[in-house]
């Protein structure tokens, strides 16, 4: 069941943050968020996150800050990406954005997917985060260095 993250709701966020992530901090190119206490999308089974997604609203824009699933492959990201879409159609947004690094392929065709077009390239955009926040990897799992952001974009 796909809620948005309320009150009632905030400190299984918390929580999520700090398990998944040690901490709620994301630094990006766009800001510095606490994402625990960002407006978004939480994916329930069970009284159990499974599924994490975070935005901020810039005038006619979404920006999605964070997107999260415990489990792959399972549509959970889909159907948490599809429930922002109508969010957003219905609140009149024009476009919806986001920021991922170099690394992460997976986002890259996710996604790709789903319409997203990628707009930009922030060279050393995370070498500079990595300054303000030093546990950010170096290198990622698949042994790509993590240095670029890249922006997408979809038009609603």
């Amino acid at each position: 069941m796909i809620q948005a993250i309320n009150d009632n709701n905030r400190e299984l966020v918390i929580k999520w943050f700090k398990e998944k992530w040690g901490s709620p901090e994301m630094i990006i190119s766009s800001g510095r968020y606490d994402c625990s206490t960002l407006p978004g999308l939480i994916y329930i089974e069970n009284d159990v996150i499974i599924g994490l997604l975070t935005y901020v609203i810039k005038e006619k824009t979404i920006e999605i800050i964070s997107l999260d699933s415990l489990i792959e492959n399972k549509g959970i990201g889909t159907k948490l990406i599809m429930f922002l879409e109508q969010l957003a159609y219905k609140n009149c947004m024009l476009k919806i954005e986001l920021i991922t690094t170099n690394d992460n392929l997976r986002a890259l065709k996710f996604y790709q997917k789903f319409g997203f077009r990628m707009i930009k390239i922030i060279p050393n955009a995370v070498n500079e985060a990595r300054e303000i926040k030093p546990q950010i990897l170096v290198i990622a799992e698949s042994g790509i260095p993590i240095n670029d952001e890249i922006v997408l974009e979809k038009y609603l």
